[in-house]
């Protein structure tokens, strides 16, 4: 299922492009730093960067979580109007929203309540059996535990007007799989923090552990890590599309009661088949339902549906989940603010969790902007167009190639603001006064909800993501997703001219359009679907550009002795190169459009509009990080960190030469440039 996103950080191969460490960039910038032509990400925001102190209960600042921290607050108030005034309450999920607010804000209700819950399932792992294992791993993914075979309903990837149930892989306490085979000095804290969390939620719970049965846990989840994918291996779409019967994934992957675990989870929505990600670790899972001692895998049990809702159960299981995965993980040395924590909750990660569309209904009341939704679409479509110039005139495209990749340009949907309509939460149950509880019936309800998908065809205009969201996706069936959290400042401006706004979010919306042609997202046709459109010798022309981006961004290292992994962030970086590019092509657009109007184009403070859209560009980039969450980031994450989405893409693009006066041997001109659409 593809869906990418924009946030949540040279080789000497590349012979003759800049290359740019952390020292490097800081020399460059103290020996001329007034000069864009050295360190442009260093010249625009070089003073933010000196000035600003990371608070003790952040991980980063920057554009992103400045604009988060702003809708937060915007939303505090809003809630806390929503719960004092039952009148405001005017629609199905507003009064969810409040009943979930109000038991999130209820400390003293959730110590006295401590873990009822999550009693009734850790009562239900206590009595399993061999034999019952199957079903209860089913059970517990209607309520959406991470297990090592996650099941969902999703858009299937080879017919885009349908859904499926899909398995994918997940289920571990780690950062990622190579984590249990590492032995480096980051790996073994982050293993030995993880080893303490666990037997701090278990104890915490009330379960007897002690030394033999963690290592028993951690020998269990090692055998299922051994089968994982990374995360490079993870982003080529066949190699996760693997359609099965259950007779077949039986047959492939005997030990395990496949029927009993998929009915458990489906219920009377029992599909004939399923799409499996990853049939070795399916393989593993088998193998580990049958060998693995069964005092192992109830603790894993636990401790998965423990970990689910931790930080919303009494305070001791909610500072150990903070320890761990804000503290040992990120460095973060505080919890943020409460309000902030139940936001988090209610929205999930990227707004994606069931009733954050709620929680979008709430922030357009306070925040919706007609004027930004429509000047968006108009960007877009500027976009779009240039989009489709540059395909029309690829030198390494066949005719052939060029026509099905237009096709698919034209056919990509725009979701932008909100949803036309909210969802009304039918049969849903929130309490105001079980935060937790709240948890497993909106995630239990969400599930059936997408088990009826699967008698139903895929809604294009349906939105899976917050509108309080402040982010931006490319996501399955060929669409692209702007919620209203990120039409905002700095990234959208209503008073600010075009030349700003299309080097702000005009780049953003270039990178979600090019994610649909990035090294995964090219290979789903014009509908969605994965297949093959592309002519072999274009397949491998494409391929060998996408090589030089992988191999530029591989040459560089944020922190002494760790470099960014090229092929890991590939289709990120793709999307900053081609995004930043057509972005620019869509502001000649717009200011050709003036023109014609007969508007003038002026100066603002003695710059000129490409002068103005790089500046902002660099702007929404900034971020500032503590050095175990940039360690974190180049070990695990997708995105090069913000100084590379700048550094690394403008200095191939002559347009910003020209924009700055470089010349030919600045850093910030790469003498070869790279380009790929």
């Amino acid at each position: 299922m593809l869906r990418s996103f924009i946030f949540i950080a040279v080789v000497a191969a590349q012979a003759g492009s800049p290359a740019w460490s952390q020292p490097a960039a800081a020399a460059a910038a103290a020996a001329a730093p007034d000069s864009a032509c050295q360190d442009f990400y260093a010249h625009v925001n070089g003073v933010w960067q000196a000035a600003t102190e990371l608070p003790a209960d952040r991980a980063t600042a920057g554009s992103f979580t400045d604009l988060r921290r702003n809708n937060d607050r915007m939303l505090k108030d809003a809630l806390a109007e929503l719960v004092a005034e039952p009148s405001r309450q005017t629609t199905p999920g507003l009064k969810r929203l409040a009943a979930y607010y109000r038991s999130g804000i209820d400390e003293a209700g959730i110590a006295q309540r401590g873990l009822a819950a999550v009693a009734p399932l850790l009562a239900r792992i206590d009595g399993v059996d061999r034999a019952g294992l199957p079903a209860l791993l089913g059970e517990l993914s209607r309520l959406q535990v991470d297990l090592p075979l996650r099941l969902f309903v999703g858009i299937d990837a080879k017919d885009a007007t349908r859904f499926r149930v899909l398995a994918l892989q997940g289920g571990l306490g780690l950062p990622e799989r190579d984590d249990y085979f590492k032995t480096d000095e980051t790996t073994r804290r982050i293993q030995a923090g993880y080893r303490l969390y666990a037997q701090r939620l278990l104890q915490g719970a009330g379960i007897a552990v002690d030394d033999s049965a963690l290592e028993a846990l951690l020998a269990l989840e090692t055998e299922l890590a051994r089968a994982s994918m990374t995360p490079v291996q993870r982003r080529d779409p066949n190699a996760t599309y693997n359609p099965q019967t259950v007779g077949g994934l039986q047959q492939g992957a005997p030990g395990m009661d496949w029927k009993a675990w998929l009915a458990a989870y489906a219920g009377e929505a029992l599909p004939e088949s399923l799409v499996l990600g990853q049939p070795e670790l399916a393989r593993a899972l088998a193998t580990q339902v049958q060998n693995a001692p069964l005092l192992a895998w109830r603790h894993y049990l636990r401790l998965r549906v423990l970990d689910g809702v931790a930080d919303q159960l009494p305070s001791a299981l909610a500072q150990a989940h903070f320890e761990y995965h804000s503290g040992v993980r990120r460095g973060v040395q505080s919890p943020p603010p409460r309000f902030e924590r139940i936001i988090a909750v209610i929205g999930g990660l990227n707004g994606n969790a069931p009733l954050g569309e709620a929680l979008g209904e709430l922030y357009v009341s306070k925040a919706h902007s007609a004027q930004a939704q429509l000047r968006a679409r108009q960007m877009v479509e500027d976009i779009r167009s240039a989009m489709h110039a540059r395909i029309s005139r690829s030198p390494w495209m066949s005719s052939a190639t060029q026509k099905q990749a237009l096709a698919k340009l034209e056919a990509m949907g725009a979701l932008i603001g909100s949803p036309e309509h909210w969802q009304a939460y039918e049969g849903l149950r929130v309490s105001s006064e079980d935060f937790a509880g709240n948890t497993l019936r909106v995630r239990q309800w969400d599930t059936q909800r997408r088990l009826a998908d699967l008698s139903r065809p895929v809604d294009r205009k349906r939105w899976n993501t917050s509108a309080h969201t402040v982010n931006a996706f490319a996501s399955a069936g060929n669409r692209i997703v702007f919620p209203a959290g990120i039409l905002q400042p700095p990234f959208f401006d209503a008073e600010a001219d075009d030349a700003s706004n299309y080097g702000a979010i005009g780049s953003v919306i270039g990178h979600e359009i090019t994610h649909h042609f990035d090294n995964r997202g090219r290979q789903f046709d014009a509908v969605g679907n994965l297949r093959d459109w592309w002519q072999a010798a274009d397949a491998a022309a494409y391929q060998a550009r996408t090589e030089q981006v992988a191999q530029l961004y591989s040459g560089y290292e944020p922190l002494p002795g760790m470099r960014i992994n090229g092929h890991q962030t590939l289709g990120e970086n793709i999307s900053d190169f081609g995004g930043i590019q057509i972005a620019f092509d869509g502001l000649q657009i717009a200011l050709q459009r003036k023109r014609a109007t007969g508007e003038g184009v002026p100066r603002v403070q003695g710059q000129t509009p490409e002068q103005r859209f790089f500046l902002a560009n660099a702007r929404v980039w900034r971020i500032k990080w503590r050095e175990q969450a940039l360690v974190n980031q180049l070990r695990t994450g997708q995105h090069s960190p913000g100084q590379y989405r700048v550094l690394g893409p403008i200095s191939h693009m002559p347009a910003f030469a020209q924009a700055f006066g470089c010349k030919a041997g600045d850093p910030m001109v790469a003498p070869d440039p790279i380009v790929i659409w």
